[in-house]
């Protein structure tokens, strides 16, 4: 056994308790091609994906001392292409809602969408110019349910119109959440989004601005969807989209607000700049024991 020291993004044992099953339970029915079980320990490859939403670092970046870059973005784009960061998410959200006294399922979302700048690898024909914020890059949708919780994602190229946009997520809100019948959505939303609603039974309300208030004010039933676009900021990969695919772009969201919702469920938080070294260690960082999954940097996965 070794010792490495902890990442403040790193999952603490509550936290991988949450989400261990379902790993398991993955692996179970993806042995390797030789037939073993793999050379890396499951919990260190969601570390180091953790670890990169956190710090916004490339791939090839990653600390020598979690798995290499080949295995974390093996495992990455695997668990992305079979929708296993989505169902991980998605189990947590279900318990962070009946923590908070509601049902499972949610009966209403709010919609809106966010422009943000590609990095240089971003495919063209994946990006655009926003015309109405003259921005140049991708543009994310995402519903959340009341309490700021993903329900659905979706990134495009940002010159999308907002309507499409908002017919994609009210489609994908009705296949993984059915019991919805209500969104609110801003007044980038135009009459092609409420009648798509309509035609699945869902009521969308676009909710104005109240032109008489000036400066910030949050606006009733859209401030907790703009405060679920401000939070993942806290994870500097989604600071600009640095992905090649999308559905990267996607994944990472889904990633970065798993790690929002087993801090919530556990009661833990990320040490910031400004929080004082903890008793008895450099940074407030502590050693944690390792297994002998971990191979040298020239191993793949």
């Amino acid at each position: 056994m070794g010792e490495r020291r902890a990442y403040p993004s790193d999952l603490s044992d509550e936290a991988w308790e949450l989400i261990r099953p379902v790993i398991t339970a993955w692996k179970g029915q993806h042995p390797s091609v030789s037939g073993h079980q793999g050379r890396y320990d499951m919990r260190e490859i969601v570390d180091a994906i953790l670890y990169q939403a956190r710090t916004g670092c490339q791939w090839r970046y990653l600390p020598h001392d979690l798995p290499p870059p080949s295995a974390v973005y093996y495992y990455f784009g695997k668990w992305r292409d079979d929708c296993t960061d989505q169902t991980i998410h998605d189990l947590l959200l279900w318990r962070v809602r009946e923590s908070r006294g509601r049902h499972e399922d949610p009966s209403a979302v709010v919609i809106d969408t966010q422009t943000v700048r590609a990095s240089v690898n971003a495919p063209k024909d994946t990006t655009g110019l926003d015309p109405g914020k003259k921005s140049p890059g991708r543009k994310r949708g995402i519903a959340t349910d009341v309490l700021g919780l993903l329900i659905a994602v979706l990134v495009v190229a940002a010159n999308v119109h907002d309507n499409a946009v908002g017919t994609a997520l009210l489609d994908k809100v009705a296949a993984t959440a059915p019991t919805v019948t209500k969104a609110w959505a801003d007044a980038g939303f135009k009459n092609t989004v409420i009648e798509h609603g309509a035609q699945l039974g869902i009521d969308v309300e676009v909710v104005q601005r109240d032109p008489q208030v000036r400066g910030f004010a949050p606006v009733p039933k859209r401030w907790v969807v703009e405060q679920t676009l401000g939070t993942p900021m806290l994870h500097r990969r989604l600071v600009r989209d640095y992905e090649t695919l999308p559905a990267s772009s996607a994944s990472m969201i889904y990633w970065s607000m798993t790690d929002l919702m087993t801090r919530r469920l556990t009661g833990t938080t990320t040490l910031t700049w400004r929080d004082p070294p903890a008793a008895g260690t450099s940074g407030g960082v502590h050693a944690r024991a390792t297994g002998e999954d971990r191979g040298p940097a020239n191993r793949g996965p």
